[in-house]
């Protein structure tokens, strides 16, 4: 009877074991064989393996930076090679700016009054060196020609009126200002001051040789002398002694001669009447060979 089945629902005997659980099965469910969930051994390994690739497959490949492209961000950095379109830059505002200064102008003052188109006239006439003419003031002071004429007319008049020591007249096309003629002698007086003062010995040694082997050039006078005559050349020049008579075909230096005014201060009439050369003095012929 030892090897017959318990009747089912009897108790189990003192002496028989407990059916051993499993770690894995669900509880009441004894005598039952629980699956086997115990992980076998490279399951794990496989499936980390298999889900690694499935990533590898669903992510996509990334370019391989070769050495003709160059990496991402590079080509961000580098200036395009093509044409670029330049902008503009923003025109400043006036009176900006580091030359706003220097381009600042003082405006022109209105000339609608007869007083200040006078005054107009009077400083552009006191700066020509010719008679300017009645068109290019009127186009200088924007202003019509009949008006500027008359302007012109009156300050004449008044000049002359008032007697005073300038005199604005009309010369040929044009205007310009001169001293009076009745205080001439004084305004001689202050030009030929300076001129009536005594030239100094290495003027009227230079004077000399320009006279008697006139036309000559100043490396030939310094070559009489032995000096150089560069400034009591123009100290001549300045006194209007002495004056340029064109260049030496042979050196391109310039001659010089005397003048009018030479022969006027010394009381000749020509250079005829010039004294002979002292004894002493090198023969005038000679002075081409020094």
């Amino acid at each position: 009877m030892s090897d017959q089945e318990p009747p089912v629902g009897a108790a189990p005997t003192a002496g028989a074991e407990a059916a051993p659980r499993s770690a894995g099965s669900a509880p009441g469910a004894e005598g039952r064989p629980a699956p086997n969930t115990a992980p076998q051994a490279g399951s794990t390994h496989e499936r980390a393996e298999r889900e690694s690739a499935q990533d590898a497959e669903a992510r996509p490949e990334k370019p391989v930076p070769s050495a003709a492209q160059p990496p991402a961000g590079a080509a961000e950095d580098a200036a395009p090679e093509g044409p670029q379109q330049k902008t503009a830059p923003e025109p400043l505002a006036p009176g900006t700016g580091a030359d706003s200064e220097a381009e600042v102008t003082p405006a022109a003052p209105d000339l609608e009054s007869d007083s200040a188109l006078d005054a107009a006239l009077e400083a552009l006439l006191l700066v020509v060196d010719v008679p300017a003419g009645e068109e290019l003031l009127a186009n200088t002071l924007d202003q019509p020609l009949a008006r500027v004429r008359a302007a012109l007319h009156r300050l004449s008049d008044a000049y002359a009126e008032a007697e005073r020591g300038i005199d604005l007249r009309r010369v040929g096309d044009g205007w310009r200002f001169y001293t009076r003629e009745k205080y001439a002698p004084y305004v001689e007086r202050y030009l030929l001051d300076g001129q009536r003062t005594k030239l100094t010995r290495a003027a009227l040694e230079t004077l000399a040789v320009i006279a008697y082997r006139q036309p000559v050039t100043r490396s030939r006078v310094a070559a009489v002398r032995g000096v150089n005559v560069d400034g009591v050349i123009r100290t001549l020049v300045g006194r209007g002694l002495i004056e340029e008579a064109g260049t030496d075909p042979e050196t391109g230096g310039i001659l010089y001669c005397t003048t009018e005014l030479f022969l006027e201060r010394l009381g000749l009439s020509s250079l005829k009447d010039l004294p002979p050369l002292a004894p002493l003095l090198p023969e005038v012929d000679s002075i081409d060979d020094v």
